[in-house]
């Protein structure tokens, strides 16, 4: 009756339910179905401290609605803490591990259903790489958001913190001022409170069709949390007697609608490299003009921290998820309202239950910040693949941006050349072999990006780079630049001084240089190694693609 039966039926059986028999179960649990929970409980992960806790009433449900609660834990990378050093250097590839760990646990117990319990950075697209690919009946349900913290009367959050930095060496504040905001930013247990990648990817999780309402913005401290999560546990059970799989939700046309909210909101620019991987893993070649597509059609009408002074309290309070794609529909902007998600109700039909847009946090679609999305593709002679930025931080006036670049080869020669005065207004600084290969693992630019900022130099200075942003990241940023530089692109060829083109409006990105110029650069060109002494990380080099194809691994 149930997959796991090929562990607990049968006089063969008996040797493995002896071992059963002493984790606890019991000659009635052999009849029932065994329904995994993949924790991501750790001690170093704020939106991570509680979910020790938090998985207590999931269990008590899943036995209260005729399951077996079999918990495991998976690991997790805190981007904040492994940030601007050579931890970062292991935050993508944890993603691979995640998924990886999970299908080992799973097939291996040959479990009947699973419930993801994720909420930060690399450990939610990591799940639903696992969902996708193992393809049995599955529901995720978040730890929850972080509360933003207060200063003088005035929201802050982690950007604050890290833009804090940049604005102590303009001798903007001084080292007290900096303290306090360190010591208000992150008051709560929770994902940080803006819309950066945590955040972004539980919203989106709604959107795919894996999560209940209310998964991507009840705050991981109010009571509905609890309660949200009881309804997943008693919910996945209902998923497995009607055998609804990942899959059945995972379509092409549920990644469409992915990427309109995503680029309506202007979620984090990683969560192009995350849906990429995730479809993937569900058998679906989902290109990057696609997405440029849905961006020209669809408005940005939300924007949260780093984009505004709004946080993802201020969205759930207004309707959450749900208000955001009610306005979209209302428009026409959502591509496949008729969805199926694993609420067994399809978007319209949770849109309908929604309170209307607020025209503040959600803005009307006649009212949009802009006519097109938050989140672009551009491409040109310097990323042929493509390369990504996030529309919805960019300042007006640098959506087209032409400067002369000044090229660093790594992240920390930029904070060192940024914090120390070699940018100047009218640079486009180039940030390469920071790309899946070249990193490697693709290191998030927070701190340089932050530390432009917090000099002011934001609405004067671009960057580019083959690695990628945070989720926090605001300004003039265009990452993913593909092919990196360690792979032989065009990015590993600029030189300081030469002129780049910056056209968002176009979706352009160009090295301002004649063919022949560009031609010749890159016959000679011999791309840069480095040693790398983590066998774990040199076989991450060998394998790892592009991140215009989701930085995947290829098997």
């Amino acid at each position: 009756m149930w997959r796991s039966d090929k562990v607990k039926k049968g006089i063969e059986r008996s040797p493995h339910r002896a071992l059963l028999r002493a984790c606890g179960l019991s000659d009635e649990d052999f009849d029932k179905p065994l329904i995994g929970i993949a924790n991501s409980y750790i001690d170093i992960i704020p939106g991570h401290v509680h979910l020790r806790e938090f998985v207590k009433p999931i269990k008590d449900e899943v036995r209260k609605a005729g399951g077996v609660p079999i918990e495991f834990n998976v690991i997790g990378v805190d981007d904040g803490i492994a940030m601007g050093h050579y931890g970062m250097h292991y935050s993508l590839p944890s993603r691979e591990l995640i998924a990886d760990s999970i299908e080992t646990v799973v097939e291996a117990h040959q479990l009947d259903a699973l419930i993801c319990i994720p909420n930060c950075d690399k450990i939610v697209p990591g799940m639903l790489m696992a969902t996708a690919r193992l393809n049995i009946p599955t529901i995720f349900i978040s730890g929850g958001p972080m509360l933003a913290g207060e200063v003088n009367g005035k929201k802050v959050d982690l950007i604050s913190v890290f833009e804090g930095i940049g604005q102590l060496k303009a001798g903007k504040i001084d080292e007290g001022q900096l303290k306090v905001i360190e010591e208000h930013a992150c008051p709560t247990c929770g994902s940080c409170s803006g819309m950066f990648t945590a955040n972004s990817m539980n919203c989106i999780t709604e959107v795919l069709g894996l999560g209940l309402p209310g998964n991507g913005t009840i705050p991981a401290v109010d009571p509905r949390r609890e309660l949200l999560a009881r309804a997943a546990a008693r919910q996945i059970m209902e998923l497995l007697k009607r055998d609804i799989k990942p899959r059945d939700i995972l379509t092409i046309e549920a990644f469409d609608n992915a990427f309109a909210v995503d680029i309506a909101m202007g979620g984090s620019s990683n969560t192009i490299l995350h849906l990429l991987a995730i479809a993937n893993e569900a058998g679906i070649s989902y290109p990057l003009s696609r997405i440029n597509e849905i961006s020209r059609r669809t408005p940005n009408i939300c924007k949260i921290s780093p984009s505004s002074e709004y946080h993802i309290q201020d969205l759930d309070a207004v309707g959450g998820i749900p208000s955001l794609l009610k306005e979209l529909i209302r428009g026409g902007y959502l591509p496949h309202p008729d969805a199926m998600t694993v609420s067994l109700k399809t978007h319209k039909e949770i849109a309908e239950e929604a309170p209307d847009a607020d025209g503040s946090v959600i803005r009307r679609v006649e009212d949009p910040y802009s006519k097109e999305g938050g989140i672009a593709i551009l491409f040109g002679n310097l990323a042929p693949e493509g390369s990504v930025v996030k529309t919805a931080g960019v300042d007006p006036n640098m959506l087209t941006f032409r400067g002369r670049a000044i090229c660093f080869d790594s992240e920390e020669e930029a904070i060192e050349g940024i914090l120390g005065g070699k940018v100047k207004p009218g640079h486009v600084v180039v940030i390469r072999y920071e790309g899946p290969k070249g990193g490697p693992g693709m290191r998030e630019m927070l701190s340089p990006t932050s530390a432009i900022m917090g000099m002011g130099l934001g609405d004067k200075v671009a960057l580019i780079t083959d690695g990628r942003f945070s989720g926090g990241t605001r300004g003039a940023c265009v990452g993913h630049i593909s092919p990196e530089a360690a792979a032989g692109g065009p990015i590993g060829v600029v030189k300081d001084g030469d002129e780049i083109l910056i056209d968002i409006p176009n979706r352009k990105i160009e090295l301002l240089i004649s063919q022949e110029e560009l031609k010749r650069r890159l016959e000679n060109f011999v791309p840069k190694t480095k040693e790398v002494k983590s066998s774990w990380l040199r076989r991450y080099i060998r394998f790892v693609t592009s991140a215009s194809k989701g930085a995947i691994l290829e098997a």
